[in-house]
């Protein structure tokens, strides 16, 4: 299966220390070698970077690990094929638009016998993979749900995404990060965990490169940074492992909404 990374920060805030132990799942310490993507938002707008190479030795992932991209929300996904060719039509993330906002979705997991499940009406899927086809579902309901304004509590479009996952999860593993640019939301099917750090702030060290940092160089008294990846990133640190159907919202790095 594929793996997951996403951040939510108070400040601008870049990804480089986790993306470097990510990558390296990408086909070098995992099997994840079937493409990557990484998409930071800035504001309304975001910028998303793909390869359909391994994270592992891939020029591009080269470029996110050195160039240090500032960004508030940021999701990310290395990819282990199981539904579509290896491509960049079907490399994570995915995005569209929605009430005025780029959405961005990354799924990690494998779903079956969906295909009456998932009719593609407003939202359709450019690539063949089972996650797209459950992303663009996902947006059809929302629309459908609240029309062409959002509620007045964001809160309540995320939850109702929540209540939208569970019924994806009878057809599969489903776990997922979901984005607006301002909100971030996880949700577990099986494998899903994070860590908020905020001062005081300590050194980390990944656990599939020879890397650490200490955070409090890095950063100021007030910053809250929450990181979210399928498996522990370091091993000195302690993260939350969420259970099957748990689901968070995130805004500004703290958690806002979830079960």
């Amino acid at each position: 299966m594929c793996e997951l990374l996403a951040m939510s920060a108070n400040v601008p805030t870049d990804i480089v220390f986790s993306f470097t132990g990510l990558a390296e799942r990408g086909g070098r310490t995992g099997p994840h070698a079937d493409g990557w993507g990484i998409t930071f938002y800035e504001g309304k707008g975001s910028r998303t970077f793909k390869d359909a190479n391994p994270s592992c030795e891939s020029a591009i992932a080269s470029l996110i690990k050195s160039y240090p991209i500032k960004s508030e929300v940021v999701v990310s996904h290395i990819r282990q094929a199981n539904r579509g060719g290896v491509n960049l039509v079907n490399t994570h993330p995915f995005t569209r638009e929605l009430w005025g906002r780029y959405w961005t979705y990354a799924h990690n997991g494998q779903l079956s016998d969906y295909e009456d499940k998932f009719v593609a009406r407003r939202y359709q899927p450019v690539g063949n993979t089972d996650s797209e086809g459950a992303f663009c579902w996902l947006l059809q309901q929302l629309a459908d749900r609240f029309g062409d304004r959002p509620p007045a509590q964001m809160s309540e479009a995320f939850a109702y995404v929540a209540t939208l996952a569970d019924e994806i999860r009878q057809f599969g593993v489903f776990n997922m990060l979901l984005t607006d640019g301002q909100y971030l939301m996880s949700y577990c099917s099986n494998n899903l965990c994070f860590i908020t750090r905020r001062a005081p702030f300590g050194k980390a060290k990944l656990i599939d490169i020879d890397v650490v940092v200490d955070f409090d160089k890095e950063t100021s008294p007030n910053d809250v940074v929450t990181v979210i990846a399928t498996r522990p990133l370091t091993n000195n640190e302690q993260w939350t492992v969420l259970q099957p159907g748990d689901w968070r919202l995130f805004r500004r790095g703290d958690i806002c909404a979830g079960s």
